[in-house]
């Protein structure tokens, strides 16, 4: 299906690079994966088994130089609701159908499509998702106790409300120091991986100075094995199909508008070849349905990860190949040690990470704009706390749409044009033009009906209309000038065709309106 280029004149030095911005990545990623995979409400060994598996198959099979692959931010919502709803082997099938999809979407082009989304919907929800991201770690952060995860934003800010009494200091002080480690590092030692530092040093400080004081992850999850994950096909059933298409497709959608986007911002960081949109799905896809084989939870391309693996030096997909083989050895050889780190140090790596995808700066200048875009972008970043991310994406895209159509039933313009001396002299002085400038659609369809008694207001004669400037007819614009021609009829007025476009001839012969004007009452 694809022809690889990526591995062209590749060679030792080359690899060198890749060998040591692989492990860089890796490094960064190796908290990453646990983090998001505890925010998802699965253990954090499946966070690492994604990153391992989807890193490894989307460098090979995908279509950027540079993009590394694994669990992301913008995921945790949707995939936390499918686990509270449905239970994490639910989870592992909606990744499974998601993987489906995104390797159906790269045969169909879909890839094309994904840039149609506009932008105050993609800001919406990844705002939205950053709220729920940096609202969602109040409870490891404050160390609170007796906290139950619930499906809607409000039930879980009243939850965290009723427990603040439980909160524990021990906690507040292991997150205050990894959020300092992560303010203050990049400035004194900018070359350190600091979300590990920010990582180690707090769960080293509360190992040796307050042992026992504070949930880690031995004591919340039972501790991470050291062994590979094992194969197990999901139990798919026609009723599991029934209920998990929909948010296996917003999975889908969702991870083929980052991964494109991650893809987009490699391109433009490092000079060269761009990506391949379709083969990058592809790998996507094919990612997607391997992981949750192995109890990899849905992955896409992540950002940030991607932009680190370009700033480390990376020259082609190896560094990803490299990434997750530095996480694998990890599992093998150091997973026990993960069991004493506190989830309160992993509390301010999450928040961290939900600033800086909050597009703040975006969403302000929308807002600021006060347009039909400001009520999409406040729509969509609303459904998305309150409601869910599938209801705020359908949602957002359908008042996206509702309010182009309605920009564009306006762009429709009908206006009494002069007659040309050519004109009078073929067809007299008994004749009106009008000019059609804009799409004659099912949104301005009204629009043209409105205008019709103005066009045959003369009872006979001739109606010379000009479709030079007819950027497109649909189905609709062809019934509402079907209408007309009937109209005309009974009134005995000649309707002429002018300037029909070369591209809108065939339209108008497939749908019999050729015929009825007549190929005489056409010209140029």
């Amino acid at each position: 299906m694809f022809k690889d280029q990526r591995f062209v004149d590749y060679n030792a030095p080359k690899f060198r690079k890749d060998l040591l911005s692989g492990i860089t990545v890796g490094i960064v990623a190796i908290p990453l994966g646990m983090a998001f995979a505890i925010a998802s409400g699965v253990k954090p060994e499946y966070g690492l088994y994604t990153t391992i598996i989807a890193g490894f198959l989307v460098a090979l099979l995908g279509g950027s130089r540079f993009q590394i692959a694994g669990p992301t931010g913008a995921f945790i919502p949707i995939l936390l609701a499918i686990v509270l709803q449905y239970g994490y082997e639910d989870l592992l099938i909606a990744g499974f159908l998601a993987g489906i999809f995104l390797v159906i979407m790269s045969y169909l082009g879909v890839s094309n499509l994904i840039h149609f989304v506009p932008r105050s919907v993609t800001i919406g929800f990844t705002s939205g998702i950053a709220i729920i991201i940096f609202t969602g770690q109040f409870g490891n952060f404050f160390g609170l106790t007796g906290l139950e995860s619930k499906e809607f934003f409000h039930e879980n800010m009243i939850d965290v409300a009723k427990h603040l009494h439980t909160i524990n200091i021990y906690a507040v002080l292991t997150a205050v120091i990894g959020l300092s480690m992560i303010f203050i590092l990049p400035k004194l030692a900018p070359r350190l991986p600091v979300l590990l530092v920010a990582l180690l040093i707090p769960t080293i400080i509360s190992v040796l100075l307050y042992p026992g004081k504070v949930d880690t992850i031995g004591t919340a999850f039972g501790g991470i094995p050291q062994t590979l994950p094992e194969f197990s096909f999901p139990k798919i059933t026609l009723s599991k199909l029934v209920t998990l298409w929909q948010p296996a497709l917003i999975i889908a959608a969702l991870g083929a508008i980052e991964s494109l986007l991650s893809a987009v911002v490699a391109d433009g960081m490092k000079e060269g070849p761009k990506h391949d949109s379709k083969r990058e799905l592809f790998g996507q896809g094919i990612a997607n349905i391997v992981s949750p084989l192995f109890g990899g939870i849905p992955a896409t391309g992540a950002i940030a990860r991607t932009a680190t693996n370009i700033r480390s030096g990376a020259v082609g997909p190896v560094s990803g190949i490299v990434q997750s083989v530095f996480v694998l050895l990890f599992l093998l050889l150091f997973a026990p040690y993960a069991s004493y780190i506190p989830l309160a140090a992993m509390a301010p790596i999450l928040m961290f990470v939900a600033w800086n995808m909050s597009a703040r700066k975006a969403f302000v200048h929308i807002l600021s704009v006060r347009s039909s875009d400001s009520i999409v972008l406040v729509t969509t970043f609303l459904l998305t706390i309150f409601i869910n991310l599938t209801v705020a994406v359908q949602i957002g895209i359908l008042l996206a749409a509702l309010s182009f159509l309605r920009k564009m039933s306006g762009k429709l313009n009908i206006s009494l044009a002069k007659l040309s001396d050519v004109e009078i002299h073929k067809f007299g002085e008994d004749v009106t033009k009008f000019v059609f400038d804009g799409p004659l659609f099912f949104g301005s369809a009204k629009a043209f009906e409105d205008k019709m008694p103005d066009i045959l207001s003369k009872g006979t004669g001739t109606v010379i209309l000009d479709f030079e400037h007819l950027s497109m007819i649909d189905a609709t614009g062809e019934a509402a000038l079907s209408a007309l021609l009937d109209d005309a009829n009974k009134k005995k007025v000649k309707i002429i065709i002018k300037k029909l476009p070369k591209q809108k001839v065939s339209l108008f012969k497939k749908s019999g309106l050729y015929d009825r004007i007549g190929e005489e009452n056409f010209f140029m």
